[in-house]
């Protein structure tokens, strides 16, 4: 199962670091071109300098999707640059009806080879069906996300006074985990909420985006999921410098994220 391929990547690099990919052509170093041989050009570098850092690297679809065809190669070209033994989780936040969901599913799982992706369960059970039916994947399921307009949907209040987003991930732990590849995303910027969902569903990894640029705090999502918690950099890593020397400074920025996490195993 991928979440063994998560936990024996983590445990040869003592971090549970995953690296977004998510390359914005106007924030690339000055010297790389601004089109999809740049971006391969810089995601090679960011992955040669931080593979022994991370347990999972993540590319967001949405940049490659914006260069069309050329943007789908580069994707395939950064996924094949990652290590076998790093899993790759697809960010696309997919989820749609049953049909379109098992041609999404196709696509991230047997086109580019991915170990893992995003979902929205917004339109329920069916829309995530095709994607949870493959046991040999991961699928992270957003359930609390970093950004402030979540808000507007997941903190509405149920009959029982509780969130939606506690309704979301307790019908992942008790009713679509049945292959028990399952995880929740939860952004870092909640991370009192982080440690009631983990308090309740343990079991569940959780993807967390939002430490770095989004102001989520490394050490509060550890002492709120610890081990389950799969932390995610990304702009703050990639765009660490625009210099020739950037994936140096990416490594080094990923370097004291990763320190807190080591403090916490080895007092």
């Amino acid at each position: 199962m991928v979440m063994q391929k998560f936990r024996a990547a983590a445990a040869s690099n003592r971090s549970t670091l995953c690296i977004g990919l998510d390359p914005d052509l106007a924030r690339l170093p000055e010297h790389l071109t601004r089109d999809a041989a740049g971006i391969v050009q810089f995601n090679q570098a960011i992955i040669e300098a931080t593979s022994d850092l991370v347990c999972a690297y993540k590319p967001n679809i949405a940049f490659y999707e914006a260069l069309g065809s050329a943007g789908w190669q580069a994707l395939k070209q950064t996924i094949a640059s990652i290590p076998g033994h790093l899993p790759i989780i697809l960010d696309a936040k997919r989820g749609d009806i049953g049909s379109t969901a098992k041609a999404y599913a196709s696509a991230a799982f047997d086109e580019l080879g991915v170990d893992a992706i995003t979902l929205s369960p917004y339109m329920g059970y069916d829309s995530l069906q095709p994607f949870l039916e493959r046991a040999d994947k991961t699928c992270f399921i957003l359930c609390r996300t970093s950004n402030p307009g979540g808000d507007d949907v997941q903190n509405l209040a149920l009959a029982n006074g509780e969130p939606l987003f506690l309704k979301i991930a307790e019908l992942v732990a008790e009713r679509w985990n049945g292959n028990q590849n399952c995880g929740l995303v939860v952004g870092a910027t909640y991370p009192s909420e982080i440690a009631t969902i983990h308090q309740r569903y343990p079991e569940l990894p959780l993807l967390v985006p939002g430490v770095g640029s989004q102001g989520g705090d490394i050490g509060a999502v550890l002492a709120a999921a610890g081990e389950q918690a799969i932390i995610n950099l990304s702009r703050s890593v990639l765009y660490a410098s625009s210099t020739s020397s950037f994936a140096e400074a990416a490594r080094d920025v990923a370097q004291r994220f990763l320190a807190p996490k080591q403090a916490l195993n080895h007092p």
